[in-house]
This record gives structure tokens, C-alpha cells and sequence, in this order.
């Protein structure tokens, strides 16, 4: 399967459910195959990300993994953009904390006319100040709306898929699939760089793992940040915690097989679900988050770097230059 990905050619789908129904004695095997592919086109370099939640709660969707939906009840913090001197505050610890990519989240559907004009200032003056790169999260977006982060120096936008066709009505019903694959194509279109993943755990089977993956791959996705549903008490998944850290791993393998040139980012649930097997995940991924998430916490940074030189890697920035831990 590591050969076939490095020849770029596809899984057969019967292959990708080999690599998630494998038993754990198969799980090295598996891992030291993913990390050939990963190692050809990433070394041993690993890329940190940080992310900002700018607007939290708020949102009139109705995504059911999320704490901040509108049918959500957890108890979360709820505040309008923050100012630009608070996102510049974040970006200045993110450049502390050695990360090369500034993720700036916002909640809601898509920004208003308002906050979209303080995102792009905010964005000019991250770009002034400091030498990151800028992804944005905003929601759903116009092709108008992509033209213009471009034109203020956003290099990435996020618009995650988060699950396969099929399966999208069952964790959200207030926007479509096809919605999000329109963003994805706005900000293709307008020259930016993809950056869109998933979260797996939330009740989806193996077929739609595969199709997640297969779908990120048609659309040709850059970064692809893998989340692992974390169940929030007060969200209609509060229930959904099947995941073990070997799964994890499995689904890790799998994306790497099927997305063997893609930046993978082991992103949300990565301490919840993973847990003592953290390492073992960049053996197929090559990128995390670094500090806390939208609404729960992350492992302490200096954890993180102690565990990327436990496990021989090195920290990249984002033009892939190493820098020192």
C-alpha cells in the first residue's frame, strides 16, 4: 500500500478497509508503512499550528459535534470578534511558541459585512508585525469573499468537509455538503491555499471514512487537519465516544495512503483520544496544533516540543526551514 501511494496511484477500497479493520498486530507494520510515504515527501520535519478562537458561540447552525451551535447547551464562553490589539496578542504567542501558521477562527454561518472588513484588517496587521503564515476560518464564503483574503495576504482559508456525502445530513442540517465544496471551490478559484479535513467519531462507518478521504483527495486539499470528535456534555454527540488511540492511528494510516502528499495535521482530540500514543501519530502525520483548541484545552507546549525531539523529529517553519526547539 506504501508503494502505491508513493506511485501515486489509489487504494482500492477493499485495501482502505484493510488498513481500518486491521488487528493491533498489524498496527506497527502499518505505521512504519504510512511513515515511507510520509518521510518521502515530509522528512522528519513537523509543523506547529495555532489556533485562535476570535468569535466564539453565537452561530445560528445547527452541527451537532459543536459547543457552539445553536442547539448547543454547554457552557462555553461567548463573545463577538475580538479586537485587533487581543488578535494581535495571539499572533505574538504563536510566533512565541514556535508556530508557522496563525489559524484565525471566527463562529457563525459566514461573516457579516462588519466583522469580514475587521478580519481583513486584523489579517494586514498580523502580516505587518509578524512573519507567519495567516489561515482563516470563517464559514461559508463567496467567490467576492476569497478574492479579497487573498488580496489582504491570507494564505490559507480552512473550510473543513468534516464527513462524507452521505453521512453530512446526520451531524448537520442547516447547511449541505455541497455547500462547503462550493467554498472549497471559491477558494481555490481565487489562488489560495486548501487547508479542509474532517472529524471522525462522530457515528460515521468505515465507508465514510474512506469517502471523506477520497473526497479531500478529488478536491485536490492541501493541509488536511484530522479531528477526533471530543463529546461535549450539553451537544447532541455528548454520547459518541467510541474511539480508541489504535483507530486513531488506523485513520491516521489510512489518510496518509490515500493523501500521501498532503500536510496532515493531527488537530482536535489529538490529547483526549490519542493519549500516551501521541508520538506514534506522527509516523503518519507531519503538523499539530500547538496550545489550546476553539473550546477545550490542549496539551501544554512544552510537552508537545519534548515529544517531537523524543521521537527523533524536528520543528519546521512554514516555508519548511528547521528552526530550533
Amino acid at each position: 500500500m506504501a508503494d502505491l501511494a508513493l506511485a501515486g496511484d489509489l487504494l482500492s477500497r477493499d485495501q482502505a478497509r484493510a488498513v481500518l479493520r486491521a488487528p493491533d498486530t498489524e498496527l506497527l507494520a502499518q505505521l512504519a508503512a504510512a511513515y515511507r510515504v510520509r518521510h518521502y515527501y515530509w522528512g522528519n520535519r513537523v509543523r506547529l499550528h495555532y489556533l485562535l478562537n476570535a468569535q466564539s458561540g453565537l452561530c445560528p447552525e445547527d452541527c451537532h459535534y459543536c459547543s457552539q451551535s445553536k442547539i448547543s447547551t454547554a457552557e462555553i464562553e461567548k463573545y463577538p470578534l475580538l479586537s485587533q490589539e487581543k488578535i494581535l496578542a495571539a499572533a505574538e504567542r504563536a510566533a512565541a511558541l514556535k508556530a508557522g501558521t496563525f489559524c484565525m477562527v471566527i463562529s457563525g454561518r459566514s461573516p457579516s459585512e462588519k466583522v469580514f472588513e475587521q478580519v481583513l484588517a486584523a489579517v494586514k496587521a498580523v502580516k505587518e508585525r509578524y512573519d507567519l503564515k495567516i489561515c482563516a476560518c470563517l464559514g461559508l464564503l463567496s467567490a467576492t469573499q476569497t478574492q479579497q483574503l487573498a488580496a489582504a495576504g491570507v494564505d490559507r482559508v480552512n473550510h473543513n468537509l468534516n464527513t462524507s456525502p452521505n453521512y453530512h445530513s446526520e451531524i448537520c442540517t442547516t447547511h449541505t455538503f455541497g455547500d462547503r465544496a462550493q467554498t472549497l471551490n471559491h477558494i481555490k478559484a481565487a489562488g489560495i491555499t486548501t487547508c479542509s479535513g474532517g472529524i471522525l467519531g462522530m457515528g460515521e462507518s468505515d465507508e465514510d471514512v474512506i469517502d471523506l478521504a477520497l473526497a479531500l483527495r478529488q478536491m485536490e486539499v492541501t493541509s488536511v487537519p484530522v479531528n477526533f470528535l471530543i463529546p461535549i456534555a450539553g451537544t447532541p454527540f455528548a454520547a459518541h465516544d467510541h474511539l480508541t488511540p489504535r483507530q486513531c492511528l488506523r485513520i491516521l494510516t489510512l489518510f496518509r495512503f490515500l493523501l500521501p502528499h498532503q500536510e496532515i495535521r493531527i488537530a482536535g482530540g489529538r490529547e483526549v483520544h490519542l493519549r500516551s500514543l501521541q508520538p506514534l501519530g506522527l509516523y503518519a502525520a507531519n503538523s499539530i496544533f500547538v496550545g489550546d483548541y476553539l473550546t477545550t484545552a490542549g496539551q501544554a507546549p512544552h510537552q508537545d516540543w519534548q515529544m517531537i525531539a523524543d521521537a527523533g523529529f524536528v520543528l519546521e517553519d512554514a516555508e519548511g526551514r528547521a528552526i530550533a526547539p
